[in-house]
């Protein structure tokens, strides 16, 4: 395997264009500027929003165009660092972008307070007058919701301010991930060696069926974890000790609590997820766990063997260009506006598709407004691409209709209901493939493939969950959070789902330290949240077809102008009760039933 590349040595035209946002670092500087000049538009309405209604409609206006342009700057300076973090560019523009991002909320932060302060009766009457504050009424009524926790105006204003500084831990994260971090080379069977990194690792070699290479990068890559647990412990504990700070300074009796109240999810649903799927998902994941071992004749089930392709030898190739066309025909269930929205990404260059030195690892989409959503992938040549693909232009279909048809404020729904659109896609795709494929090895990897996005999502994430759970409450109590308890409690939540299956080692105990979602909130749990939804709402697709469908992308457009109850409900799904998820679960059972009769002849 050849040398990673740098960010300049990488075909630009399987990039992303960046120049949609801003043609120039310096077209951005000038931005950054030129918003900062102008946040006295907003400023002459300090101390005023109580005069009227139209006060307080021209206030909002102005702040949202404020916060549109915030958006891009942000965006650009946050994707620039993700395609390449050793650039000490695009670390500066970052750093600039966040003291800008910190300046512009401690600014607006008048605005929150200031309603906050307003008698709800006056409010009401207010939207009854002023036509032009309904596109504001969700946004208002949120700020009312959060009045009980809010603190002085002043000392709102100055947390708002620190914002550079909160996001520290973070920082810290990344930049020793993306940036400091170095891993020895790996070999395989035949002795070669092989660059190991962590987008190599997580893309590539989890699921080499070369046992001897999959071990050995493990091995690379566990030791290289170790050499920062302490670091990485500490930049952790950091941001849980500021949520467990305000928490106490805000009156919330738990810093759950205070995660989830923005989220819209109720103490009952969190548990839910987390419960329901660890005890009834354990038992069949085991049995997954079992047929690897025994179809690959290894002496232990290990924790770096989970990932295995069943069928090794039966690894479907693809290219962007098929792989492209191939989901655009399993989307056309969805229609042609939402159809048209995908095509045109794909042909626009979206998507940032190469491997180099300093990019992200995993996958995302950013979907700035007024813009149009930008897709990170590290593209593999294989099917597994391709899905990872149409999960990412899930969550940019959904973005590019709701930027179209909601305001600033109204686009983002709960992060509770944030992966469904994206993990529906991968169902999409799966359904149209089974449907169309007589060939029954290709039947087995799509239905494993299947089980990978359940394993991620329900495993990988819902166990991360499990992890934030335990770290909060411990937290609270006051206990101090450093390596070794992360490593111990990251052993005993995976020991707890994984029984005698798999041997958990040192290293899945450091697990803790591979993934960014410990600095967004309670933020992994809400991966299983979306799957969850998007079993019940494919299901519905499956058997009523494109009625289904169309109400689907009803829910999409509605962005986040209702909770996540109130959008599935949409969609036909009750996700107020255990049903949706214990249904979840049963479809995985069935999925591992299958590959199990399909291997009973095999050794």
């Amino acid at each position: 395997m050849p040398d990673r590349l740098t960010r300049n040595e990488v075909p630009t035209q399987r990039t992303w264009n960046l120049a949609d946002l801003f043609p120039s670092d310096e077209a951005w500087s000038r931005e950054v500027q030129a918003i900062l000049d102008s946040l006295h538009s907003v400023l002459t309405y300090r101390g005023r929003l109580g005069e009227s209604a139209k006060v307080l409609l021209e206030c909002l206006e102005a702040g949202e165009q404020i916060n549109e342009r915030m958006v891009r700057v942000v965006t650009f300076a946050s994707l620039r660092q993700s395609e390449d973090g050793t650039n000490p560019v695009n670390q500066a523009l970052a750093g600039k972008a966040s003291a800008a991002m910190a300046e512009v909320h401690a600014a607006l932060s008048f605005i929150e307070a200031e309603v906050a302060a307003l008698n709800e009766s006056t409010l009401k009457a207010w939207l009854q007058e002023e036509s032009g504050l309904g596109v504001y009424e969700r946004t208002l009524q949120k700020i009312l919701d959060f009045k009980p926790y809010r603190l002085s105006p002043e000392t709102e204003s100055t947390l708002a301010a620190l914002g550079q500084v909160f996001d520290g831990p973070y920082l810290v994260y990344q930049r020793s991930k993306l940036s400091d971090m170095q891993f020895a080379p790996a070999k395989d069977a035949t002795g070669q060696e092989h660059p190991v990194s962590f987008a190599l690792f997580e893309d590539v070699y989890e699921f080499t069926p070369d046992t001897v290479l999959r071990r050995n990068a493990y091995k690379s890559f566990v030791e290289t974890l170790k050499s920062y647990k302490n670091t990485f412990a500490a930049a952790y504990a950091t941001e849980v000790n500021r949520q467990v700070a305000l928490a106490r300074l805000r009156g919330f009796s738990t810093t759950t609590e205070m995660l989830l109240q923005p989220q819209e999810v109720t103490l009952d649903m969190y548990n839910n997820q987390l419960d329901v799927i660890q005890t009834e998902l354990a038992p069949h994941m085991r049995r997954l766990a079992n047929l690897r071992k025994r179809l690959f004749g290894l002496d232990e089930m290990r924790f770096c063997d989970l990932r295995i392709p069943l069928d090794p030898t039966f690894n479907p190739r693809t290219s962007i260009e098929e792989a492209s066309q191939m989901i655009l025909d399993a989307l056309a269930v969805m229609g042609p506006e939402y159809v048209e929205n995908i095509r045109t990404g794909l042909a626009n260059r979206w998507v940032d598709y190469p491997d180099n030195i300093g990019k992200a690892t995993g996958a995302f989409c950013s979907s700035p407004y007024g813009v149009h959503p930008y897709i990170l992938i590290t593209w593999g040549d294989t099917m597994r691409s391709a899905f990872v693909l149409a999960h990412e232009l899930g969550h940019a279909g959904h973005f590019a209709l709701a930027n179209q048809y909601q305001r600033l404020f109204n686009t983002r729904p709960s992060t509770y209901f944030i992966e469904a659109p994206s993990t529906m896609n991968e169902m999409l795709l799966a359904q149209y493939i089974l449907e169309r494929s007589t060939d029954p090895r290709m039947r087995r990897w799509v239905i494993s493939q299947l089980l990978g996005t359940y394993y991620h999502n329900f495993v990988t994430h819902l166990l991360e969950g499990e992890l934030q759970r335990r770290v909060y409450r411990l937290a609270d109590a006051g206990q101090s959070i450093h390596a070794s308890i992360l490593t111990e409690q990251k052993t005993e939540v995976l020991k707890q789902f994984w029984g005698d299956a798999v041997d958990i080692d040192e290293g899945a105990g450091l697990t803790w330290m591979r993934q960014p979602h410990y600095y967004m909130g309670l933020y992994p749990y809400t991966y299983s949240a979306g799957l969850t939804a998007a079993t019940a709402v494919a299901k519905r697709i499956r058997e009523e077809g494109p009625s289904a469908a169309a109400r689907w992308v009803e829910v999409l457009k509605a962005g986040g102008t209702k909770s996540p109850l109130e959008l599935m409900r949409m969609a036909g799904v009750d996700l107020s009760t255990p049903a949706p998820i214990s249904e979840a679960v049963a479809y995985v059972g069935q999925l591992v039933d299958e590959l199990e009769a399909s291997f009973a002849d095999e050794v």
